[in-house]
């Protein structure tokens, strides 16, 4: 079961729903928050010997900010509270009783006193997600006066100024760490907030997934947990043909690299047998670079023969639109269409109605607007995704650094795995042969997208911790094995 993704404004009523359940007070889940996010804080070497400054509101995202300053005071940190309020006794209850608790090794300051401090870390406690309509003007110099702070910045829930579900016409916290509660706000998944969000971490406060059931977001969030269930298991008497026959058609003068990357994420995603079909002058290419793959040229025989098909990735666009119509004429079941694949596509529209249901697509933003048109905004991109993948049964895996699949039921499904440094030519080939692999393994198209996807990212977190911003495609390629051990994967 997948964490749904609600409206902030439910988050009360989700509250509320848990206390019930749990037999919880109201102030013992603001203090599971509290921990929850130092945890974290914790964790992080840098933040260790400075001086922290907690910008606290007077609702419940303040009250977690001074549950937070007194479990930081008791591991000895230096903290100084920042009252973004003008009287106490106006604070939320939960608030109130956290004020009352703070210990008197806890400094507090007015926004006019703090001045500029160095060595220091700032927590945005100061809105929470029941931001609604137009910031009022009195929080318009918080907010200022917060960004003006040299130094890392980390936001309680969401950055304050944020609504939970869009972007923002006014000024927003620019956080380079935002920690949210138990399920990840819209917002901070769109990448017009991006400069505001940060890193995101969502923190467990203990609500169970269940308790998310009742509301009828189409939303979700795929975290680690989602995974392993999806992966079907293989005996030690399964054999090659167990594990996949997949065909990837691709390359082009100039453009045998992307096939090259597509074979072997497929090969080291599983597969038992790869095959690419080239144009007749780059087959020795294809066989020299990857010797465990096998290689076709000239018409596709056989289609049938093949549990699994990539169509794109260096493909070109010249004389190859009646290939695609031959393909997707013989073969009926779902295929994987990225790249050159799209583009042929998005310039003969007549050839969607052919492409077999529940087939996947992995464009890029780009690639996307050729197929659909152009969009104001994320959000209505991800309306324009949800129309166009029902509208022609297809799955849509709609890249990005949310990743976001998109299936025909209405299902919008947010990748949480991944990091920056994937951002470099030849990633989105690595995805298509791991989720061209995992078709031909026997996965399901949805599941085959989302492993594929969940996979990708993680591959590229792990080689991103040493690579950095020297990353390349390849890396995530040679680190595909390595997410099996991590997420125990036989």
């Amino acid at each position: 079961m997948m964490l749904k993704i609600i409206e902030g404004e439910q988050v009360k009523v989700l509250d509320k729903k848990h206390i019930e359940n749990s037999g919880q007070s109201s102030h013992e889940l603001m203090e599971l928050a509290a921990i929850g996010f130092t945890k974290w804080f914790l964790h992080q070497k840098s933040f260790r010997k400075e001086h922290v400054y907690i910008f606290c509101g007077a609702g419940n995202n303040g009250g977690d900010g001074l549950a937070i300053a007194r479990i930081l005071v008791n591991h000895e940190f230096q903290v100084t509270v920042i009252p973004c309020f003008e009287d106490e006794n106006k604070l939320s209850h939960d608030a109130k009783l956290n004020w009352d608790l703070l210990p008197k090794s806890v400094h507090k300051l007015s926004l006019e006193e703090i001045g500029n401090p160095h060595d220091a870390v700032f927590i945005d406690a100061f809105l929470g997600v029941g931001l609604k309509g137009n910031l009022r003007e009195s929080a318009v110099p918080i907010i200022d006066k917060i960004n003006a702070m040299v130094g890392p910045k980390v936001a309680v829930d969401i950055p304050s100024g944020l609504p939970s579900e869009s972007t923002s016409d006014s000024v927003v916290v620019k956080a380079d760490y935002t920690l949210t509660f138990a399920f990840p706000k819209l917002s901070l998944l769109l990448p017009e907030n991006a400069a505001y969000v940060g890193e995101m971490e969502v923190v467990d406060i203990g609500i169970p997934e269940d308790e998310f059931q009742e509301f009828t977001s189409q939303k979700f969030f795929i975290s680690a947990k989602d995974i392993p269930q999806l992966h079907p298991q293989f005996n030690r008497f399964s054999y090659k043909g167990d594990y996949g026959k997949v065909l990837i058609t691709g390359g082009s003068p100039g453009k045998m690299g992307a096939l090259i990357l597509c074979a072997k994420s497929a090969l080291r995603s599983g597969s038992g047998l790869v095959t690419c079909h080239v144009e007749d002058t780059e087959r020795h290419i294809i066989q020299t670079a990857v010797p465990e793959a096998m290689a076709t040229w000239g018409l596709i025989a056989n289609l049938d023969y093949y549990d699994a098909l990539g169509i794109g990735p260096g493909w070109g666009q010249d004389g190859k639109a009646h290939l695609l119509k031959q393909i997707l004429g013989e073969y009926k079941k779902p295929v994987v269409i990225d790249a050159d694949g799209l583009n042929i596509l998005a310039r003969k529209k007549e050839l969607l109605e052919s492409v077999p249901k529940n087939s996947i697509l992995t464009p890029h933003l780009g690639e996307f607007k050729r197929l659909a048109g152009e969009s104001e905004n994320h959000l209505q991109r991800l309306e324009k995704v949800k129309e166009f993948s029902a509208k022609h049964q297809l799955i849509v895996v709609l890249k990005g650094a949310n990743t976001v699949i998109t299936l025909p039921d209405g299902r919008q499904l947010f990748n949480s795995s991944g990091t920056k440094y994937m951002a470099t030519g030849g990633s989105g080939d690595v995805l298509t042969g791991i989720i061209t692999s995992y078709l031909g393994q026997g996965y399901s198209p949805e599941n085959a997208a989302i492993c594929g996807v969940y996979h990708h990212g993680l591959a590229g977190e792990f080689a991103g911790k040493d690579k950095r911003k020297g990353l390349i495609a390849s890396d995530i390629i040679d680190a595909i094995p390595e997410t099996y051990r991590l997420l125990d994967i036989p």
